[in-house]
């Protein structure tokens, strides 16, 4: 069975795109859903934060909640504002930021292939949100965000891609974000010549969106259970070549250095680092930048501190381990109030902001963990620290659905 393959996809009349799409469910919170929902009426906040049409205060959690956002997708497609393709196609979605371009294949990716491990991941997922995102699927009938994949770059696929944007695409703008959005829905030749060179793919590595794949899979075996027919047994997916995508550090602030003062803290780092004076960005594997009492230190781990293994060489993995545990007794960074995480999108000067206002005793600038690291992770079954990876720019939501049923 193939990992990818096409569907019938539900998409928004090209003339709305810009006005409903609307970013991840998971970036933003309740409140913020809320406010950016009352300046569009048609917000797709309306099906993926379905509890904005509903009473502030109201769970999110909650059956009416999930109800609302069924509710909310019938009444967008008895309007025509999302219209059901009749046709299983790819779709090539092309996302331009800060001068760079990502291209990606919109597909149904095989619920199978996660059960049987050709989908590869590297983190684990917490029970409350699988069971969320578990419900919110199987009452609205379908995906209404992807997963975001990535897989090992193709020059047949690359072909294909290129040819396609040569077209002129059914949407295209630019978001407030920034964001460059442009997608083509193939033509029947291209659906099959990409599906061809889609179809030697092996493996696909979930880059972001663990918790929506692995509801994905409860909710296909839920759907079995009750003899339902229809597509559940693929989830809807935005797979891109290895070489499009870029990761962007994921740096860390700590609250305070427990007995340690910071001269006393430096010496204490010697143990597994060499310390030198530094820059504010890492400029290798292995290095860190420490902002501590205004200054930027460098920190390079010493060979043989830690172990070459896929995850054990991870540079999150090295810091957590030799600084944040060791040193400072932060043993699960997932629940420790004395640590916080900052997307390299920010930059270092938010870190900078953050120690200096106080608040804060110091900062790392990390080095980002590349697409191979990831890669070599999951290829030994692996599970990643948290925090290891973060991806921009998101995948916006509203532009492709996923319906199970005809």
């Amino acid at each position: 069975m193939a990992i990818l393959d096409p569907l019938c996809t539900v998409r928004p009349d090209p003339a709305l795109a810009a006005k409903i799409s609307v970013p991840p469910y998971d970036v933003v919170s309740s409140a913020e859903a809320r406010v950016l929902s009352r300046a569009h009426p048609d917000s797709f906040f309306r099906v993926s934060r379905p509890e904005v049409g509903l009473p502030e205060g109201t769970d999110e959690h909650s059956d009416a909640a999930y109800a609302k956002g069924r509710e909310a997708l019938v009444d967008l497609l008895g309007r025509g504002v999302l219209r059901r393709d009749s046709t299983p196609r790819y779709l090539v979605y092309r996302q331009t930021w800060q001068g760079r371009t990502q291209t990606g294949v919109v597909a149904g990716a095989s619920v199978a292939a996660f059960a049987d491990g050709r989908i590869k991941k590297h983190e684990l997922t917490r029970a409350d949100k699988e069971d969320d995102r578990t419900r919110h699927v199987d009452v609205l009938g379908g995906n209404d965000e992807p997963v975001f994949f990535a897989f090992r770059a193709r020059a047949d696929v690359a072909a294909v891609l290129q040819r396609v944007q040569t077209q002129a695409p059914e949407v295209d703008f630019t978001s407030d974000d920034g964001v460059g959005h442009t997608l083509w829905p193939l033509s029947s030749d291209d659906t099959r010549a990409l599906g061809q060179a889609l179809g030697a793919l092996e493996v696909l590595y979930i880059a972001d969106g663990h918790h929506r794949s692995a509801a994905a899979s409860r909710v296909n075996r839920l759907r079995v259970q009750r003899g339902a027919k229809g597509t559940h047994d693929r989830m809807l997916a935005v797979a891109f070549p290895h070489d499009q995508l870029r990761i962007l550090p994921y740096n860390r602030l700590v609250k305070d250095l427990g007995r340690y003062t910071p001269a006393t803290f430096l010496q204490a780092l010697g143990q597994h680092f060499t310390v030198s004076p530094g820059t504010p960005t890492p400029r290798r594997r292995h290095t860190f930048s420490l902002y501590l009492s205004r200054t930027w230190h460098q920190l390079e781990a010493k060979s043989g501190s830690f172990p070459e293994t896929p995850t054990g060489s991870l540079d999150v993995a090295i810091l957590q381990q030799n600084v944040l545990q060791a040193l400072l007794g932060i043993g699960d960074p997932r629940t420790d109030q004395r640590i916080d995480f900052v997307g390299g999108i920010r930059g270092t000067a938010e870190l900078e902001k953050r120690v200096d206002a106080g608040g804060w005793a110091a900062a790392i600038s990390m080095f980002p963990t590349s697409l191979e690291e990831l890669f070599a992770v999951a290829d030994a079954g692996e599970i990643m620290p948290p925090k290891s990876t973060w991806f921009e720019p998101k995948l916006r939501s509203g532009l492709f659905l996923h319906l199970f049923e005809p």
